[in-house]
């Protein structure tokens, strides 16, 4: 497919994919102070295809939000066209999935076969793929023919310098924009000499921009520092990693930013964009270095939350107004939506206010069950379920319709299961029917299971409908409208 983005890999000084420290604040602050390029820390094909595609109207981000409500991925206008998504992956078909989920929100996707963690190796990820190149022109070339943004993929190098260069030369026919090149062994570490003999050796052995990396122990201590290390290797760009965790300034063409301003200018997009404390922690940790000794230090240390961290920092101030400035939107939108929600409620629709609690029902025992043996004994057809997905707090609510007159209940729900209950609780008590719930006394479908004389009623985990499940249509709202409210 044709590349349809403006993204070039020459001539650039690109933050480098970092575990803990390439999160949108970091990504951010790095282009503020002249990064062309800024790559996220990696990320597992696996728990990205967990994870769902939300807009969080709030912060106003693109989010990839887990099961548990984690966010994964977060990711904003501002760096729409510079951040190059970089994943682990060690299978084509779940690369492209990836890919493909990311792909209107990044400027290009890039593969992990650099890292020489335990974590990553240990599933065919990182520096393991360097001993399978079958495996890594199938992940590229599926990628390269998959997606219309730039791909990259990012090695360390081999053994020996021809093999090295022999692998990189598969590696460029796959049609790959680009390649970076640490330049250690997958068993060297930072304090061993970067080899920008092997890197240059590369850089004139093929025709894509080659990006050198791992300059930062023995060439980068300042910006100048960056033009020195990229013509050592004969490369086309530089890609820096802890000489940009330490100090992020160090993109700065007129010198380093005094490091309290670097940290104040970081919480402040910490701020911005709810970068979990844990995560904010550790980069400003790497940040202080030498100086977690002193009080300020020893206070950052101490912080268990993002107020406590601004503290620290001498920005509480800071930290108050930013979250009532946050707070004040959340209830506006959330205002907007539940206006929305009365504008459009159906006049046909039977409503009252009330909720599913199974602890007032026997084990295994639902309104849902009721409501379907009612319709079997009344000769209905079953009970059809409509249930949708509020944008702003991702609660549920459930339409059922049973003989043509539809019933909800105006509370909404943590989940899909708890929001049927609940419209199976008002058309009940609408129809005067018993629920079955424990203060009714004996309950007959209770007395039906212990008799064994019909099929299961229910699943035994979920409590689900098995004999004839109810009809079910999952009217859940565009994902690109769900919010995740940011927890300040």
């Amino acid at each position: 497919m044709t590349v349809n983005t403006p993204l070039c890999f020459k001539g650039k000084k690109i933050l480098a994919p970092m575990v803990r420290v390439g999160t949108l604040p970091m990504r951010l602050l790095a282009l503020d102070y002249g990064a062309d390029i800024v790559y996220c820390e990696e990320l597992i094909d696996i728990k990205m295809l967990q994870c769902k595609r939300v807009i969080n109207e709030v912060l106003e981000t693109v989010d990839f939000v887990a099961p548990n409500d984690r966010v994964v991925f977060r990711t904003c206008e501002r760096e729409r066209e510079r951040v190059v998504f970089q994943m682990g992956s060690a299978d084509a078909e779940r690369a492209l999935a990836v890919a493909k989920l990311v792909e209107s929100d990044v400027a290009g996707i890039d593969i992990n076969m650099g890292c020489p963690k335990e974590y990553s190796t240990k599933a065919s990820m990182g520096a393991a793929l360097l001993s399978d190149p079958d495996k890594i022109e199938s992940i590229l070339t599926t990628l390269v023919k998959g997606i219309c943004k730039p791909v990259t993929c990012k090695i360390r190098i081999l053994p020996s310098v021809e093999d090295t260069v022999n692998l990189v030369k598969r590696i460029e026919k796959t049609g790959i924009a680009a390649i970076a090149v640490h330049g250690r062994k997958k068993e060297e570490r930072p304090q061993h000499p970067v080899h920008c003999d092997v890197i240059k050796a590369i850089s004139e052995a093929v025709s894509i921009p080659v990006i050198a990396n791992g300059g930062s122990h023995d060439f980068i201590k300042e910006y100048a520092d960056i033009e020195t290390f990229q013509k050592a290797t004969a490369a086309s760009s530089v890609m820096i990693a802890r000489a940009a965790m330490w100090n992020p300034s160090v993109f700065r063409k007129e010198g380093f930013c005094p490091l309290k301003d670097v940290m104040q200018d970081y919480i402040k997009y910490v701020l911005r964009y709810d970068n979990h404390y844990t995560n904010t922690k550790y980069c400003l940790c790497q940040m202080l270095r030498e100086q977690l000794e002193t009080t300020q230090g020893k206070k950052l240390h101490a912080a268990q939350s993002t107020q406590e961290i601004c503290e620290a920092f001498e920005m509480g101030d800071f930290y108050e107004e930013t979250t009532a400035i946050f707070e004040a939107k959340k209830t506006s939108l959330e205002t907007k939506v539940q206006d929305e929600d009365d504008q459009m409620a159906d006049p046909d629709v039977i409503k009252m206010a009330v909720r599913f609690d199974k602890r007032e029902y026997p084990p295994q025992i639902t309104p849902k069950m009721y409501l379907l043996e009612w319709c079997r004994k009344e000769k209905h057809p079953q009970p059809v379920y409509e249930t949708v997905q509020r944008p702003l707090d991702r609660l549920f609510c459930s339409v059922v319709t049973v003989a043509e007159q539809k019933y909800r209940s105006t509370l909404w729900d943590k989940s899909k299961k708890l929001a049927e209950q609940a419209a199976a609780i008002v058309c009940l008590r609408t129809l005067g029917v018993p629920e079955g719930k424990l203060c009714e006394g004996e309950n007959h479908l209770v007395t039906k299971r212990k008799r064994g004389d019909q099929e299961p009623l229910i699943s035994r985990d979920h409590g689900e409908d098995l004999a004839e499940p109810s009809h079910k249509k999952a009217n859940f709202l565009e994902e690109t409208s769900d919010v995740n409210v940011p927890k300040m």
